[in-house]
């Protein structure tokens, strides 16, 4: 008992990073300190996706219970970082199921960002043009998706791409090049 008192003590003054490594020697410590760090921001965070506070809350319980199988599968360099866009993914995952995804982007960032943290900005920047680029990859063609999909998301090259779609290596680099164009006019149209 007394041990656990001084551990959850010490277990404060350690960074996140920290905290996380502890998971596997002292988990229930561990988790609580994290659920203690990060509670009321992941809830927050529920609140402004799924609006309604019994589901937010449902939603946050979700997210701390499925953190630490989720911190045993990544490698996670920066917490904070990571968990807001875990939770963000849970959240959506969950207005998709609900078929409730009418969210514009813009509204969200601006009731989500902090504007001190430019890191968590890029971040969130960054995976609203991916999120943009995965709903409008679906309209190429057939071949120039499967060309920019392999080529830029499942990082093969041209010589593999060739092989795979039984095309020539010119003809593939073709295929990347007009899929780029065609994406970017695409997503000139939404703007």
């Amino acid at each position: 008992m007394l041990l656990s008192a001084i551990f959850r003590k010490n277990i404060k003054n350690l960074s996140d990073l920290e905290v996380v490594q502890q998971i596997s020697t002292n988990r229930e410590a561990a988790m609580g300190e994290i659920y203690r760090r990060y509670a009321a921001l992941v809830m927050g965070l529920c609140l402004k996706y799924m609006k309604q506070s019994d589901e937010a809350e449902d939603q946050m319980i979700q997210i701390f219970e499925k953190l630490e199988s989720k911190l045993a599968k990544h490698e996670v360099k920066h917490f904070k970082s990571w968990l807001y866009t875990v939770s963000r993914n849970a959240c959506l995952m969950e207005l998709r199921k609900k078929k409730h995804f009418k969210v514009e982007a813009s509204k969200v960032l601006d009731h989500t960002i902090d504007d001190s943290d430019e890191k968590m900005q890029a971040l969130i920047n960054k995976e609203l043009q991916l999120d943009e680029l995965e709903s409008a990859l679906p309209l190429l063609k057939d071949d120039q998706r499967k060309a920019v999909e392999l080529f830029y998301l499942k990082n093969k090259c041209y010589n593999e791409i060739s092989t795979m779609m039984k095309v020539d290596v010119k003809k593939v680099k073709s295929l990347i090049q007009n899929g780029k164009r065609n994406l970017k006019l695409k997503l000139e149209k939404r703007l």
